[in-house]
């Protein structure tokens, strides 16, 4: 039962739990302030006796300074030291120095705490005072705890027999109202949902009128409308099953649509709507293949836009990006629908022209360049123009993969920037 009480698994014990943690924690705190009170009650009252002690020996310990007998005084420092209530006493001369310090304890056992009072010494001597010294009496927590030990015992002792008690009467008092007819209540309600009989009802035993019986009552109005509703679900049945095959169907064509764009977007560059390099080199390469098994040439175009840096630079982004796009658009129109045209960096594009030779893929290269110089973009009021520099290579001279003349052509290119631009090397 304790176990269960300190790892519950159903409500009635986590319920318990509850209350009974707020109870501890009041207790706790009540029995906490009530030691707290008589501590420091207990510890005005030592003060006020080490006040009246100091007034009783300030008279001797002035004494014995003024006539400097340090045995008569070492006697009496000896003998507070033995009273109950005092952990330590100071004697200071006038000028602060340290006569005598006596503790009751050592440095290893010292107390929790301490608190002194502290007078000064005085010697009449023709009605003036003259100043001796000063006199510091110690007492520390442990003389408090002592005092107030027996007390606080029996107010504990009183409080674990109060919670001990209120304990067990909680763990009857839950199982007789709550645990063991919601028991019976869970066993009921797993019958009957194992149970292939839909008409059978919960009947609690000895329950009286209270949330319980209501929930009973509540969950037999429950089976009673799901047993009217069986025969309609049976009867829809049917029907949904014929409107989820619909739903199906349309979804897979919806799916088939969505695939399909999902294609394009794969092989396209998102910007200007050519192939992406992936997509184009591997369409580039099927068909070297396949214009090397024809034995017909093939051509690679390497582009780059001249000063493309520039345009972002001056421009911004933006335009840079619809420069990008009017190239493609103005180079798309001059291609055949066979050719191929990709994005193979950020302003370097590349063409693929099956069944071409170099010359004529040369011719079509300049097409390309002189298009694209003679043209003017203008946007946001502004008007742009630029120029492209192309490297040209083909198959006729050797066999070669596409990232070869991938190769070759970037050389070429870079050979046509290192002429000046806007023009095409082969």
């Amino acid at each position: 039962m304790f176990s269960s009480f300190l790892r519950p698994n159903n409500l009635s014990q986590k319920m318990m739990r509850v209350i009974f943690s707020i109870y501890l924690g009041v207790t706790c705190l009540i029995t906490s302030m009530q030691f707290l009170t008589e501590y420091l009650k207990t510890q005005d009252s030592i003060l006020n006796e080490l006040k009246q002690l100091e007034e009783t020996v300030r008279g001797p310990i002035a004494t014995s300074l003024w006539q400097y007998n340090k045995n008569q005084l070492n006697s009496l420092v000896s003998g507070l030291i033995k009273m109950p209530i005092i952990e330590g006493v100071d004697i200071l001369d006038k000028h602060a120095g340290n006569m005598i310090s006596k503790r009751s304890y050592t440095l290893a056992s010292a107390p929790l705490s301490v608190f002194d009072t502290k007078s000064d010494l005085y010697w009449m001597l023709n009605e003036k005072k003259i100043l001796l010294g000063s006199l510091t009496l110690y007492s520390s927590s442990e003389v408090i705890l002592d005092r107030v030990l027996f007390g606080f015992s029996l107010i504990a002792i009183t409080a674990i027999i109060k919670l001990s008690v209120l304990f067990w009467l909680f763990i009857w008092a839950f199982d007789r109202y709550l645990a063991n007819p919601l028991k019976e209540l869970m066993s009921q309600v797993n019958e009957v949902q194992l149970s292939q009989n839909i008409s059978k009802r919960i009947n609690l035993s000895n329950i009286e009128n209270n949330e319980l019986s209501q929930l009973q009552e509540n969950m037999n109005k429950m089976l009673s409308a799901i047993e009217r509703d069986r025969e309609r679900l049976l009867e829809d049945e049917q029907a949904k099953r014929n409107w989820l095959e619909d739903a199906v169907k349309k979804r897979t064509e919806a799916l088939q649509i969505s695939n399909e764009k999902l294609k394009k977007l794969a092989t396209r560059d998102s910007l200007t709507g050519a192939l992406n390099r992936g997509y184009f080199f591997e369409t580039a390469q099927r068909l070297l293949v396949l214009s090397q098994r024809q034995n017909s040439p093939a051509s690679f175009v390497l582009m780059d836009l001249d000063h493309f840096k520039i345009i972002n630079d001056t421009h911004g982004h933006f335009i840079g990006d619809q420069v990008l796009i009017h190239f493609i658009h103005t180079t798309q129109n001059l291609l055949r629908k066979s050719d191929l045209i990709g994005r193979v960096g950020g302003e370097e594009f590349a063409i693929f022209f099956p069944d071409t030779g170099i010359d004529e893929a040369f011719r079509l290269a300049d097409k390309i360049r002189k298009a694209i110089g003679n043209s003017i973009f203008e946007i946001e009021g502004k008007t742009i123009t630029y120029t492209v520099s192309l490297g040209v290579e083909s198959s006729e001279t050797q066999g070669h993969s596409i990232d070869e003349l991938f190769k070759r052509a970037d050389l070429k290119l870079y050979g046509a920037k290192d002429k000046g631009r806007d023009r095409v090397e082969k």
